[in-house]
């Protein structure tokens, strides 16, 4: 076998191997203070909600989270382990927030394809999915779906 026949680690899936109705469960991930820190520093969220520990004007107990956070790490999840070498766009995407989400907080996903629709090129398909965000206490904290472009085989 050459190097370029070998399968590659990590490969996401393509278009065909997914179906309507499938579901996964992604990794857990606890929020960290540092991520906390470097998110903000990076996208400029600097309200003080997330810069004041125990901050008097927030509505929150504890140290929330921006849900851009939340949504990213779990992103990040789904690019790793689902669509890394087949995901082409992101195309729309609709999210609704439940709840916060706490520095410390443990924070994982399901993942179920709702639709799939094949395009005229390139083999491609619009994939749908609907993610459902939990943290540690089984708490629905955010709901998102996603409209991605999918390479085909």
């Amino acid at each position: 076998m050459t190097h370029a026949e070998l399968p590659r680690l990590g490969q996401g899936f393509y278009w065909q191997d997914l179906h309507e109705g499938q579901a996964f469960r992604t990794f857990s991930r606890t929020v960290t203070e540092t991520d906390l820190v470097n998110f903000i520093s990076v996208t400029g969220m600097v309200e003080a909600i997330f810069i004041e520990a125990g901050y008097d004007g927030g509505a929150i107990q504890g140290r929330p989270v921006p849900a851009a956070l939340t949504y990213t790490l779990i992103e990040g999840f789904i690019l790793q382990t689902m669509i890394q070498g087949t995901g082409l766009a992101m195309l729309e995407l609709t999210q609704q927030i439940h709840g916060p989400v706490l520095v410390g907080d443990t924070i994982h996903a399901t993942v179920t394809v709702t639709g799939i629709r094949p395009t005229s090129r390139h083999g491609r398909a619009v994939v749908d999915s609907r993610i459902e965000v939990f943290n540690q206490r089984g708490e629905q904290v955010m709901t998102y779906t996603a409209r991605r472009l999918l390479a085909g085989r």
